[in-house]
């Protein structure tokens, strides 16, 4: 059977539709939200509101919610409280723990605390929950644009996306539940090294490159192509750890979940064009991996960094 790309085009739009569905959360009043399990009786401070949202989940393969789904979630819950007052004030940076597993038959609803608003920064804190128990915390930071001291590091010398596959014409073909998975993504993923899916043909080293964007347009707003981003930056980035290890996504030894993800954004990016993802992990001890990304468009200018630290455990035969 030869790959049909026309097919795979229509259900990557798909996913994109589907993806972009699920950021736009519902509103649903304000109040306390009690947290089962929780020393304090409600998340918040004091008598301070907390907006509360709900999102729909995304069906997955195994029906645990993708991680990078509940981060731009939670991301854009946080957006909302901040741009009806700040519209001009931006997240720069991100930090966030994925708690539990969540169920993607389920909706998730997200508490958002409005920690502060100063006069160029604000924060909120975000809780993403299913059956009152937390599934992800995140605090996000956000900026009003501002000047000064601008330097960055350079992107690494490396091929055009041009000139690599894409995972759909290189898996296509593949009749299996993990190949029709990767190639109905809502972005377009092109190796230089060569994808680790299901072998690594090149050097076991802990770094990688991926161009990446989403397959169409997703339009000029910028609090939302920062949720973007974020639902994209959980794809990969542990990958570093295990092609360093020779270990590839097939490999039914391997117990992957991650356990935090941080960014921190730079400047303006637009997830519908080329970007270059470059990948390392310096270290990998105790069960853990910590995987560190830049993103870089394609004139070199540096848009992101993050960093994901990852549970990766080998289950012994």
């Amino acid at each position: 059977m030869s790959p049909d790309p026309t097919t795979a085009a229509e259900r990557q739009a798909r996913s994109l539709s589907d993806m972009l569905a699920v950021l736009r959360l519902r509103h649903m009043g304000t109040g306390r939200i009690t947290v089962s399990g929780s020393d304090e009786a409600s998340v918040g401070v004091g008598a301070q509101e907390i907006d509360v949202y709900e999102g729909d989940s995304l069906e997955q393969p195994h029906h645990r919610i993708y991680g990078g789904q509940v981060l731009a979630q939670s991301l854009m819950a946080a957006n909302l409280t901040v741009r009806e007052q700040f519209p001009q004030r931006l997240p720069h940076s991100l930090h966030a723990y994925f708690l539990r597993p969540g169920d993607d038959t389920q909706p998730v609803r997200f508490s958002v605390e409005r920690m502060r608003d100063g006069r160029s920064f604000s924060a909120r804190r975000v809780h993403a929950l299913q059956n009152d128990r937390p599934i992800l915390s995140l605090t996000a930071s956000y900026e009003d644009p501002a000047g000064g001291l601008d330097h960055h590091d350079p992107m690494p010398d490396v091929p055009g996306p041009e000139e690599l596959p894409s995972l759909a014409s290189k898996y296509g073909q593949f009749d299996n539940a993990r190949a029709q998975h990767l190639i109905a993504r809502p972005v377009d993923h092109r190796y230089v090294e060569g994808d680790i899916a299901m072998r690594i043909d090149g050097p076991h080293e802990a770094r990688q490159n991926v161009w990446i964007r989403v397959v169409s347009d997703v339009g000029e707003d910028p609090f939302l192509r920062a949720c973007v981003m974020a639902y994209l930056s959980d794809y990969t980035l542990l990958e570093s750890v295990l092609r360093r290890h020779g270990r590839v996504w097939t490999d039914t030894s391997l117990r992957v979940a991650s356990l935090d993800h941080s960014m921190w954004f730079h400047r303006p990016v637009d997830p519908s064009q080329w970007l270059l993802y470059s990948q390392e992990s310096p270290s990998a001890q105790g069960g853990r991996g910590l995987g560190i990304g830049r993103v870089f468009t394609r004139d070199g200018t540096l848009t992101t960094t993050i960093t994901q630290e990852g549970m990766i455990r080998v289950k012994e035969s």
